[in-house]
Order: structure tokens, then sequence, then C-alpha cells
């Protein structure tokens, strides 16, 4: 068993984890790019002429490429006002000429009994295109997508969801034409869909509850991996007042940041792209995990000055911490968190999910 996790962190480390037809502006116009569509992803260290327009929801297929994911947070309420968070992702990794490894995370932060479960899977197989651009199954969890409606159905020990979501406004292309650099010489396409309706159904331990609510969703995807000496903090930010705030920032393990960006999505769904010298994230306090002893930054202050932005981010619950060494041999803290503070200069709440990575030390048992 030790052995089988130590070789899957090797393939899988590299996952450290980081929504009508829409075209991004094509920066290689009157290029011929038909004949670069065609390679294997074996063919890991051949030049490949990124950026490439993203197609949309061609794009939402699985692409011949190293990395791959496709992420949704939400946070959504019961008929008795109970609030719940959810996660739900699925990797893909392709190395040489071995078939698509494949792995998933599901997750629900309880505030209704203070709980926080997880549970992830790992599969082999080929993907073989769908009726619709996504549809994959895992064992019982199971992703469909048409791109416009999204339906995730997933279960573990004590809670099942199933649920739909329903794109409210247009997609975001990140850094403008949705190529991104989220670490040093690290690339990767990414787009995402800011806020989504969410309507469904949550098991709790027998009990089924109808819930409703908020949802975000990411994809990236690239030829790119993630060294183990980097990691970074990620930030959804869904504003009651219909705003919502993507923010990042990348650092080393001795904790000196290395990059970092936002994507402000307006009410109506207008973009503003705020590079790293305009923008200000400072944990005030730090969680030490009894589990893992990795100790991450908690409780935040995310700062645009230029634009009046002053938000403080709390999490719900502290120990929001994943320990996925079945599937992507990493340890992460992904949780939902409250909003509050200022956004323009007015008066601001929300809810949002924060990513941690690069925090906890991968030590496999009997090392």
């Amino acid at each position: 068993m030790i052995d089988r996790l130590r070789k899957l962190s090797l393939v899988l480390v590299p996952l450290l984890l980081l929504s009508g037809c829409l075209v991004a502006e094509d920066p290689s116009a009157g290029r011929d790019i038909s004949d670069e569509q065609e390679r294997p992803a074996s063919q890991v260290l051949s030049e490949r002429d990124d950026p490439q327009p993203i197609n949309l929801p061609e794009d939402l297929s699985p692409h011949d490429r190293l990395t791959e994911w496709w992420y949704y947070t939400g946070h959504v309420t019961d008929d008795y006002g109970n609030l719940f968070g959810f996660q739900f992702v699925i990797f893909q990794v392709r190395r040489g000429d071995f078939p698509p490894t494949w792995a998933a995370h599901f997750a629900v932060t309880d505030t209704e009994s203070d709980r926080f479960s997880y549970a992830e899977r790992l599969e082999v197989f080929d993907y073989h295109p769908a009726d619709q651009p996504l549809d994959l199954t895992m064992q019982d969890w199971r992703l469909q997508s048409d791109g416009d409606t999204h339906r995730i159905t997933a279960s573990m020990d004590g809670y099942s969801l199933d649920i739909r979501l329903d794109a409210v406004k247009p997609v975001v292309l990140h850094e403008d034409d949705g190529y991104f650099e989220f670490a040093p010489g690290s690339e990767s396409y990414y787009y995402s869909q800011t806020r989504m309706d969410a309507a469904g159904t949550l098991t709790i331990d027998g009990e089924e509850r109808q819930v409703s609510g908020q949802a975000w969703f990411d994809q990236q995807w690239g030829d790119f991996l993630v060294l183990d000496n980097i990691g970074w903090d990620w930030f959804s930010v869904q504003l009651d007042s219909g705003e919502e705030l993507m923010a990042w920032q990348s650092h080393d393990r001795e904790g000196n940041v290395l990059d970092g960006n936002a994507t402000i999505v307006d009410e109506d769904g207008g973009i503003t792209d705020i590079p790293a010298d305009e923008l200000s994230i400072v944990a005030r306090d730090e969680w030490i995990s009894p589990t893992t002893g990795g100790q991450y930054p908690m409780g935040w202050t995310i700062e645009i000055p230029s634009l009046d932005i002053l938000l403080e981010v709390e999490p719900v619950m502290v120990d929001q911490e994943l320990i996925t060494l079945e599937s992507t041999g990493v340890i992460y803290w992904e949780g939902m968190v409250t909003i509050s503070g200022e956004f323009d200069g007015r008066e601001a709440a929300g809810l949002g999910y924060v990513e941690l990575t690069g925090y906890a030390e991968l030590n496999l048992p009997g090392e």
C-alpha cells in the first residue's frame, strides 16, 4: 500500500491545486494552427505554440495536455436556513504513452454540525466523446455539462449531493485571453463561471434536504508541472451585491510571495484585471493542523486601494484540510469563508472559498 501511494505521488503531485459559444480574441490570428492541434501529450518536451483561442463549449471537453481540472465550489442553504459549502473537482493528468489518469475530490462543510468531510477517487481510463462536451463518471460520482448547465452527483459517508448549476453571467477569461501564469514558468488556460445558481438535494445521514445557493466553476489545462517548492493562496469571493472577485498569490516554501493578481467581475459581467502591484493579501492569523502539522495562514485582508476595496475573509471553521494521499498525493486546505468589509467604498458582505497549497509536506505513512 505504501509503495503504491509513493508511486502515485510521483505521477500526481504536479496536480497541486490551484465557467452559447464563446471565442476569445485569437492571439494567433492569421496563423494556420491546424497542424499544431495533433500533438500527443507524450511529446512533453516539444514546443507548442501557446496561447490558442479558447472556444466554448468545445473546450469543456478533456484536452491532450499534461494537466487539467474541472473545479467547483459553492455554498447552499436548506429549508431550515442551515448553511453548507461543497467542493467537487476532477483532475486529469497525461504522462507519456500511459492512458489518462483521473482523480476526484468531494468535500462538504457542514456549519450545522460543525463538521468537515471529504472523499477521493482515482481511476485510469480513456475519455470517449459524449453527447455533450463534458460527461465524466468515476465510480458513483458523475459530472455533466453542456456549457450552460452543469450537474454534479457525488456521495461519501454521511453526505450525498445531487445538484444542478446554471450560469448567471458570461464566462470570464482571466488575464484577458484566458492564458494565465500562476507561478514562475507555469502557465495554463484558465476561465471561470463566477456565479452559478445552484439547486438540488443534499442528503445528510440519510435525510434528504432541498438546497439552493450559488456556485463557482473553474477550468484549467495546459502543459505545466508545479514543483513541490511552490504553492499558492487562491480566493473566490461572491458578494451579496452581485460582484465577484478572484484573487491569488503564489509563494515559495519560506512563504515569500512570488506573483499574484486578481480579476473583478461587476454586476453586469464586466471584467477588470488587477496586477500584482495593486493587490495586497495579508493573513492575520495561522492554523496548525493537528493531523499533518501543516502551518496554514488563516483570516485574510484583501486590499485593492485603487478601487476602494478592503475585504476581510474569515473561515467558517479552521479545519477544512484535505489529505488526499490515495488520489493526488496532495495535502491542502480548501474551505468556505465569509466576507465582510468595503467594495468600491460601499459596505460589502458575501461568501467564498479559499484554497491553500504548499503549506503541508507530503509525508506518507511509513517513511
